[in-house]
């Protein structure tokens, strides 16, 4: 039972005991009372009695009227609190009790009833004050949270679509700029106008180059689109990390200038990791790098001397935290944009100029994610640092 009701109880309760003792009381009283005007009436009806022996009949008959009198109006005051103030206790109680239930139970209820009315029709923006005094108040703040919650699930799907859109038109719009200019050499070649072998060079590298443009923007459409379906698949097996670096990675870059490499001690450096999806992390990264910093990249790769909390793997050896650091020099990004540089769509506000749709990073943090790693990003002042940490094996 609900402990306010127990509670409205023994006070109901202690309201009727007390007034039954008032009540005991003041009937003992006039039991003393009714006791004493009782010896009197004996003593004038001995009187009356006496008058009557001694043939004093009209005195006998004086004092019978005036026991009369006096026994008429003994009656006639009556005392009918005895039955009355029992009544208008409980008529109280009772409607004490009914106001009480009002207040805290039916009025609520009347308010939770017409809540869920118009949540029902799609009225989402109607908000209910939560009241936690009364029986409904854990279950009013409970609903209302609810109605937020899915307020905010309309907004982030509304969002979502509407940044699917954005993101759609600006690759498509992306993409017709490298097409044209695709077009356009393969119009000069028709009409002949690579006329020495400067020229078709020429024309074919700047075909090439706008052929990687739009390789690589379809790339990023065909990425968020599975990204949206939760398709980001990773297949996991044990590679060394060393030579993944060296050779995999490197050949990312045209120009030694492009990047520089330092590497530990150790030969090799055994991690579980999707290798395909692994290199497509550092094509990112580097992309992100030559478009908005336009600095050469510094990876380093730093073996953690502490044994990670995961413990020991199946094979019973330990693990120890591998970190691949990823820096360039440029401007780097604003403190306050770090918690969200890694969020779908997400572009900062000083990217001025270059397209693109904000899901580098985003894919990054996913695959990363997926591989059973992180990934943790710091300005370095000059450039920013993306630290790739992954477990050796």
């Amino acid at each position: 039972m609900n402990k306010k009701f127990i509670a409205v109880a023994v006070i109901y309760i202690i309201i009727i005991a007390v007034s039954a003792g008032i009540l005991i009381k003041h009937n003992n009283d006039r039991q003393s009372e009714a006791s004493a005007e009782n010896d009197n009436l004996k003593v004038q009806v001995n009187e009356i009695q006496q008058c009557i022996s001694s043939g004093d009949t009209d005195r006998a008959e004086s004092m019978c009227e005036d026991l009369k009198v006096k026994l008429s109006d003994r009656f006639s005051d009556s005392d009918y609190r005895v039955v009355l103030i029992p009544m208008i206790i409980s008529i109280i109680g009772v409607i004490t009790m009914l106001i009480y239930l009002d207040r805290t139970v039916l009025r609520p209820f009347r308010k939770l009833e017409k809540y869920a009315g118009d949540i029902a029709k799609g009225n989402m923006d109607t908000s209910l004050k939560v009241e936690r005094g009364n029986y409904f108040g854990d279950f009013t703040w409970a609903f209302d949270n609810m109605r937020r919650e899915i307020v905010k699930s309309r907004t982030a799907e509304k969002n979502a679509i509407e940044n699917n859109k954005t993101v759609i038109a600006t690759l498509s719009h992306d993409i017709k700029t490298p097409v044209a200019s695709v077009r356009a050499y393969a119009e000069a070649f028709e009409a002949n106008m690579d006329s020495t072998p400067e020229k078709r060079q020429k024309y074919l590298t700047v075909l090439m180059e706008k052929c990687d443009e739009v390789t690589k923007l379809t790339n990023d459409l065909f990425l968020h689109s599975i990204s949206e379906m939760n398709k980001l698949d990773v297949s996991m097996e044990r590679i060394d990390l060393v030579s993944f670096i060296k050779e995999d990675v490197r050949k990312l870059f045209v120009s030694e200038d492009e990047v520089d490499i330092k590497l530990p001690e150790e030969k090799e450096v055994y991690v579980e990791a999707d290798p395909k999806r692994l290199l497509q992390i550092f094509e990112n990264l580097k992309n992100n790098a030559e478009k908005y910093a336009k600095t050469r990249l510094e990876i380093t790769l730093d073996l953690g001397e502490k044994t990670a909390v995961s413990g020991d793997d199946e094979t019973g050896n330990e693990q120890r935290e591998v970190r691949v650091h990823v820096r360039d020099f440029g401007p780097g990004i604003r403190e306050e944009e770090i918690p969200f540089i890694t969020n779908k769509f997400y572009r900062g506000k000083d990217v001025g100029d270059e397209n693109g749709s904000g899901l580098g990073l985003y894919i990054v943090k996913e695959l990363m994610t997926k591989m059973g790693g992180d990934v943790s990003i710091y300005n370095k002042n000059p450039g920013l640092e993306v630290v790739l940490l992954l477990f050796k094996k």
